[in-house]
């Protein structure tokens, strides 16, 4: 655990750490408003707990890339499972020392008690999520280490309850997508508690005697109170029946001095923190809220209405007693207030920061004790910054300027250095000047887009499918892309109008870009893997970083986009039709001599080019289908530049590097392959041993000619998932809108993918598979294995997570066969 997320110093990439609920609070206490005091154990801890546990069969092991197969129809299965995670879960030990940084944060409020609140957010933004409230409930527990930690593991395990796991399954969320936090907060008793929910058509205030659980649980029916949004005039009010109060348990002893005498321990999550009290006939007809409080609520709502919208829901409550801190928490190296200058601020009554002291915001006059204690919109709580919605295609967030192309059209030569460029589509032409941007943002395009793609390739965050993109930003405007996500926040205000309202959107004062790693670290002592892991790439620049990545050698060389840097924007056949021939062969030879030296003797499956016939800006094609002549049809009607290819091969092996391989992408026929194939011999490749010639699995008709392939000479086949998918489920690749259709999940294409590794296992050739299946669905490798698949090649940012999903794939394969065997 590397830190805690205190709520007035949380950042906006932290979101995803935090989790939304903590992130909308924790904006609106930025700005000035009262709120209840507190920190958040990131989603990173989660994932690290569940890294601990020992159990060599462990299922919650699995489970940040397994969504475990469940059927969630079969009922008794899916609770079985559901009760051996949680099991699994509360007899593992947090670490001490989890333990202790918590419990010492929490010392400053001088609290009995404390409130752990789940605070959620996915890495990839579902449409189709709802209110998941009701799948993950606040945990009340003491202020001391053993509770905290008896309350943490409380928390994490809802998340694995049969009701959520079917919520999950039913929405296609996997379990890597989620991002579960917990605020921790003090608890103290409240004279009233209650919410104010906001519309455009009214307003209306709750409120009842004690602690808000009392509503939450539906013990009473508070009192209510309509009100005029424009006008703030209340319309009309309604007494509840407010029969019982919560409150949390004194330690030491029971005042009975209290208004509300007659007390009741009602047990809540095997705790006896809280307790209800009876509360007296007189002061049930007595309204929860004093006119003053309420004045003052409304007075709240209205501000908060430029914060986030007209649409929105707060809950409050009215403190007995103010959060104490007697010793200020030090600073993160992150803020932009000294400590001195924290102290000399001026403050409103009851308007604290967590450390007890005043906010570097302007303070409002609140009374005392009113706090808020969640926020939520259905907009985003960030004033002065909008968002786009798109799909998130390269994971990772990056800060930085704007360059926005309107016209796709025309490629520029260069583009400044550090920024995010915002275009409506990139072509594979686009690489080069791709070298020089942080971040990328497109109008249209999929996952598998060519944006994507390259994206990830070059490891920098991506938004595609990012409706009217080019026309809602503008040129020079500060972006945030939210690869993980799928968001682009424009941040709108000059960034010292930021600082002076305590936003901060991590954009150094030299208005230098955030940027991410480029891939993930490699986890040490990693274990033996039997299938062969492979990488997919393109540029010469990441040959040295993917020389480290424990990989078997390169599964898929693109041609096309290796080449883009030396052919300048050219196809090659205006190379040749030039007379440039022998200057290209050169090139050509030394860009494919750079992996074959680099990566020898591991193997290189060199792809032969695969161009669109509009992919290239000098193209004379006026094309624009989403095939066009590509593959090997190019090659059977216009050789030449296929010929020089091979030639450019040949003259690599011939400098005694055996590793190199051909692929040859998407093959129509049986003949074309032939053509090739002779083509193959003429230049010299077959005559080294090692070499064998391969064909890419994309076009459906390899389903019912893969024998006919392999008699006339296929050595093994790579499928390549992008291109099955969009053939034979009918969806253009390119187009985001159809994100939900181009699912490489789907069962005709992974009956499809079974098939062809059921063919290649009989006629004897080996099978990879190169597309964006296994990165993009990680549960899909277990089956991959299981099937038979001899390689999986991935990009570099999916090195790491595609090596522990084949490691635990293998080590279940041989469980279960020892198991079969001791039957």
């Amino acid at each position: 655990m590397d830190k805690l997320y205190w709520l007035d110093q949380i950042k906006l990439l932290d979101r995803t750490k935090v989790g939304d609920k903590a992130f909308y609070l924790s904006r609106i206490m930025q700005l000035g408003y009262p709120v209840m005091p507190g920190f958040v154990v990131s989603a990173d801890v989660l994932r690290q707990f569940l890294e601990t546990l020992n159990s060599s069969e462990s299922l919650v092991a699995d489970l940040p890339y397994s969504s475990l197969h469940l059927d969630i129809a079969n009922w008794r299965q899916l609770q079985q499972v559901a009760i051996r995670l949680r099991q699994e879960i509360m007899t593992a030990n947090v670490p001490p020392q989890w333990v202790s940084t918590i419990f010492q944060a929490t010392q400053q409020w001088q609290a009995n008690h404390l409130i752990l609140r789940p605070t959620l957010a996915l890495s990839a933004v579902m449409p189709g999520l709802g209110n998941t409230s009701g799948l993950l409930e606040s945990i009340f527990c003491h202020c001391d280490e053993e509770a905290i930690a008896k309350a943490l593991k409380q928390t994490w395990n809802q998340l694995f309850r049969a009701r959520s796991l079917v919520y999950w399954q039913r929405l296609g969320i996997s379990l890597q997508q989620i991002n579960l936090a917990i605020l921790v907060q003090p608890v103290y008793n409240a004279i009233a508690s209650g919410l104010l929910s906001a519309n455009s058509s009214g307003w209306k205030i709750e409120a009842t005697w004690g602690l808000g659980v009392a509503i939450t649980q539906g013990d009473v029916l508070p009192d209510a109170y309509y009100i005029q949004r424009d006008t703030g005039v209340v319309l009309e009010r309604h007494l509840g029946n407010k029969m019982l109060a919560y409150r949390v348990k004194d330690p030491l002893s029971v005042d009975t001095s209290k208004s509300i005498p007659q007390q009741v321990v009602k047990i809540v999550d095997n705790t006896d923190i809280l307790l209800t009290d009876i509360v007296e006939e007189a002061q049930q007809k007595q309204y929860a809220l004093q006119e003053e409080y309420l004045q003052q609520l409304i007075t709240l709502g209205n501000q908060l209405v430029s914060e986030l919208g007209k649409n929105f829901t707060i809950k409050w409550t009215i403190s007995e007693q103010t959060p104490v801190n007697p010793v200020l928490r030090p600073f993160e190296e992150t803020s932009e207030v000294t400590p001195e200058e924290n102290q000399s601020a001026t403050l409103a009554p009851g308007h604290l920061s967590p450390q007890g002291t005043a906010l570097e915001t302007p303070a409002r006059d609140w009374l005392p004790n009113l706090y808020l204690t969640q926020v939520s919109s259905p907009q985003s709580a960030i004033p002065d910054l909008q968002f786009i919605k798109g799909l998130g295609a390269a994971a990772g967030r990056v800060a930085a300027t704007a360059y926005v192309i309107v016209n796709s059209q025309h490629r520029p030569e260069q583009i400044p250095k550090g920024v995010i460029l915002v275009v409506s589509a990139i072509t594979p032409d686009w690489l080069p000047i791709l070298q020089e941007v942080v971040g990328i943002v497109t109008q249209q395009g999929g996952l598998t887009s060519h944006a994507a793609i390259l994206a990830r390739e070059l490891g920098i965050p991506a938004v595609v499918s990012a409706t009217d993109a080019t026309v809602l930003i503008e040129n020079g405007e500060k972006l945030l892309v939210d690869g993980d996500r799928g968001e682009v926040y424009r941040i709108k205000k000059d960034l010292a109008d930021k600082k002076a309202s305590g936003e901060n959107y991590e954009l150094n004062s030299h208005n230098n870009p955030i940027t991410p790693s480029p891939h993930a670290l490699i986890t040490p002592n990693l274990p033996m893997i039997a299938t062969q892991l492979l990488v997919n790439l393109s540029q010469p620049s990441l040959i040295e970083q993917a020389q480290s990545l424990p990989v078997d050698g390169v599964g898929l060389l693109r041609s096309e986009l290796m080449l883009l840097g030396p052919l300048k924007g050219q196809h090659p056949h205006t190379w040749l039709i030039d007379g440039r021939k022998g200057e290209l062969l050169e090139q050509w030879c030394e860009q494919i001599m750079e992996f074959a030296r680099a990566f020898a003797p591991r193997p290189i499956f060199y792809r032969s080019l695969d161009w669109r016939s509009h992919e290239l800006s000098s193209s004379t094609h006026s094309l624009h289908s989403i095939l066009g002549d590509r593959g090997t049809f190019s090659y059977v009607s216009n050789p030449a530049v296929f010929e020089l290819e091979l030639t450019a091969l040949a003259t690599v092996q011939k400098a005694g590097y055996s590793n190199l391989h051909l692929l040859l992408p998407f093959v129509r026929s049986v003949s074309e392959f032939s053509f090739c194939r002779h083509k193959v011999e003429q230049a010299g490749l077959t005559q080294i041993p090692q070499f064998q010639l391969w064909i890419m699995a994309e076009v459906p008709s390899v389903l019912f000619l893969l024998p006919e392939y392999v008699k006339a000479g296929v050595a093994g086949i790579s499928i390549g998932s992008n291109d099955l998918t969009q053939l034979l489920l009918g969806v253009d690749r390119e187009q985001g809108q159809l994100t939900k259709v181009f699912n490489e999940g789907h069962p005709a294409v992974m009956g499809a993918i079974a098939q062809l590794i059921q063919m290649a296992k009989t006629a004897g050739i080996p099978c990879s598979i190169c597309g964006q299946a296994p990165a993009l669905y990680p549960e899909m490798i277990e089956q991959l294995v299981q099937w038979g698949i001899t390689s999986i090649s991935v990009e570099p940012e999916a090195v790491e997570r595609t090596y522990q999903a084949i490691a635990r794939a293998e080590q279940r394969l041989i469980l279960e066969a020892a198991r079969r065997k001791l039957q």
